[in-house]
């Protein structure tokens, strides 16, 4: 049995995974054990949870990769101040340094980590070092269902490229065509999240959301000063806009002048519409460019399926609008498609790619995302039980009618089973969950149980046998990477009042029969449900067979700038500083006004 141990560090959203074999056994992100959302460092809970799931040392595991390549990264960095200086000098003689002391030796820096995690760590002929957008790329192809895909990877950066297509075949992926640093869609589309007030490399998705509530006005100025785009989605950024090349910051002051604005202090300026608007114009030109790009590819290689991966396959919107001008005839999207995602990825192009070993899967081969940690029930127990808290153990039975029962009250739930979620989607295994039907619940669950910005919507669950009685979606989704309508027989009818109404006072209204999941667009971030959820679905059956309704309210178990609760403990620290009402961690359930003696 050949481990493959693949690790991605240093820049963000840090991670482990590990195959045997070529079958994913576990995966899992460094935030979730460090409660450090996003966190960079290198993932030593992570590789120590897949060591004790696996009951292996790390001189059992066969190889280690690295998710790209530091010398490559060095010399994109060094190529870029001599091709733009004296500008950036700053950022230089900051980043030079750090570079030169930890960051160009990584493998030596590998090796220590993980003589911290096991003194006796052997590295001889171990440790390898695989291409930024070659693990990006094999982390959506060979997980998924086709022998046969185009690969489309879009990120910030890798060492030099930031746009990438690829061919994957059977066991084997042919990087075809790239674009590279400075010009990127991914760092463009991060510039105007800095802009508005979110912080990069986390705040992209709040971007996509305020998107909604503004209209496309600045897509021309876009357009005509700050990126050129050819027919076939090839494009140019501006640099004389920008300072990611050269400065500490993402866009400069003829930025601002372009748009009349600073960037937004969000502790000192709300949202307003301009910065809706903006949201607006950069999510359109981001989807126009992948559309133009996705078009030409199905023209050009004429390959019925096609997969995505990078930070900017996370963006839901677009996916949504590709699957919906059916280029392709399948779309495939790696659930943890950023960095993290580039763990998986560098362990599987070792195996498959590097070594050859043959790919014999047509299905899906993610385990449905669950690919992190897991509690019995008695585990379950002794952590309840060492904090006080106040509980009840059912059967399985009573779990699913008694959290039911509670959804249709319109309580709001914590739900914890099974494998914890490889990737930043809540699949069912840590969740937050809640009646689609309340008119009450995103703003109860935004403001007093998430504490995050009114705006953000929620993603509807639903039954995949049901999926066409409420969204207009031709593909199931159950990686909560797709958007669609929610179907117009189950819209409300909409006053003028509605219609004209602007910015956030659009989520004053009731617009469909679930308006917990319907965006102000009468969109929704869908998530199908399959017997293969196991207890997930069997809940949400179980709410069906009560309400008549498919759809449940499902957000991921945190709170803001907390990265989803991993462990029993978290969950229960959660569930005590919210308004959450239910907690079911296993057969366990809790209800809010019964913890009376609990210590944390």
């Amino acid at each position: 049995m050949v481990k493959i141990l693949g690790i991605s560090a240093f820049y963000h959203d840090s991670a482990a995974a590990l195959i045997e074999n070529g079958k994913i056994i576990s995966a899992a992100q460094e935030e979730r054990f460090s409660r450090k959302k996003h966190d960079s460092r290198f993932p030593i809970n992570a590789i120590k949870y897949i060591l004790d799931h696996s009951k292996c040392s790390l001189n059992e595991i066969n190889k280690i990769i690295f998710y790209e390549k530091p010398f490559l990264k060095f010399e994109r960095l060094l190529e870029t101040y001599v091709h733009f200086s004296p500008k950036g000098f700053e950022q230089f003689s900051k980043a030079i340094p750090i570079w030169v002391k930890e960051k160009l030796f990584q493998k030596k820096e590998i090796i220590n980590y993980l003589k911290d995690i096991d003194s006796k760590f052997n590295p001889e002929n171990k440790i390898f070092f695989s291409e930024h957008h070659l693990s990006h790329a094999a982390s959506a192809f060979y997980p998924s269902p086709f022998e046969e895909a185009l690969i489309l990877t879009a990120d910030g950066v890798g060492e030099w490229a930031t746009t990438t297509v690829a061919i994957g075949k059977k066991n084997k992926i042919k990087i075809v065509k790239e674009i590279h640093f400075p010009h990127s869609i991914g760092l463009l589309y991060s510039a105007f999240t800095y802009f508005i007030g979110f912080k990069v490399n986390g705040g992209e998705y709040k971007l996509m959301g305020l998107a909604p509530y503004g209209k496309p006005i600045y897509e021309k100025i876009i357009l005509d000063n700050l990126i050129d785009i050819k027919k076939d989605g090839s494009f140019r950024v501006n640099q004389d806009y920008f300072d990611y090349s050269t400065g500490l910051k993402m866009t400069n002051k003829k930025f601002n002048n372009l748009f009349g604005s600073k960037p937004r202090n969000p502790s000192k300026e709300q949202l307003n519409q301009f910065h809706m608007d903006l949201a607006a114009s950069i999510q359109k030109v981001t989807e126009d460019i992948l559309l133009k790009i996705i078009k030409n590819l199905s023209s050009e290689y004429k390959l019925p399926n096609i997969c995505l991966a990078g930070g900017v396959a996370l963006n839901c919107v677009a996916n949504g609008k590709i699957l919906k001008e059916k280029f392709f005839d399948k779309i495939w999207i790696q659930p943890a498609a950023g960095d993290a995602g580039g763990s998986l990825g560098a362990a599987m192009a070792y195996w498959f790619n590097e070594l050859e070993n043959e790919r014999n899967n047509n299905n899906d081969i993610m385990n449905g995302g669950y690919l992190g940690p897991e509690y019995s029930n008695d585990e379950t127990k002794n952590i309840l039980n060492k904090v006080g808290a106040n509980y009840l153990e059912l059967s399985k039975n009573d779990v699913l009618e008694f959290t039911a029962n509670k959804i249709a009250e319109g309580k709001a739930i914590g739900w914890f089973q099974g494998r914890m979620e490889f990737g930043p989607r809540a699949l069912g295994g840590r969740s937050i969950l809640g009646d689609a039907r309340s008119p009450e619940m995103q703003k109860k669950l935004n403001l007093k149980v998430k504490f995050r910005e009114s705006f953000r919507p929620f993603a509807p669950a639903v039954l995949l046998d049901d999926l066409e009685e409420w969204f207009d979606l031709s593909s199931d989704s159950p990686y909560m990477l797709l958007v669609g309508k929610v179907n117009k027989n189950k819209l409300v009818d909409s006053s003028d009042k509605m219609n004209n109404a602007k910015g956030l006072d659009k989520l004053e209204f009731v617009r469909s029969q679930i308006p917990a999941v319907t965006h102000v667009d009468n969109t929704a971030r869908i998530q199908t449900v399959t017997a293969e959820n196991g207890l997930y679905y069997d809940l949400i059956k179980k709410f069906k067979e009560k309400t008549g309704c498919p759809v449940i309210v499902n957000t991921s178990f945190n709170v803001r700038g907390e990265p989803p609760v991993n462990t029993p403990i978290d969950a229960y620290k959660c569930f005590m500083a919210t308004d959450l009402d239910i907690l079911v961690i296993g057969n366990c359930v809790m209800e809010k006004e019964k913890q009376i003696n609990f210590n944390l």
